[in-house]
């Protein structure tokens, strides 16, 4: 099972919860945020394709 690590949006109203939120002016950066952090956070960035991407950590631990 995996973990949410991180959440990426340019609609805050639309996220919650207990994971980061990083909240981006246009989708473009979006994007490009989601990707930078699926490199440091060593996690799969998947995207719900309405301004909101996750991203998941799949590491056994």
């Amino acid at each position: 099972m995996g973990k949410i690590c991180a959440v990426v949006t340019i609609n805050r109203e639309s996220v919650g919860g207990g994971a980061p939120i990083f909240v981006e002016n246009s989708a473009d950066h979006a994007e490009k945020t989601a990707f930078l952090l699926e490199k440091i956070l060593d996690a799969s960035t998947h995207d719900l394709k309405n301004g909101t991407f996750i991203l998941v950590s799949h590491a056994a631990k």
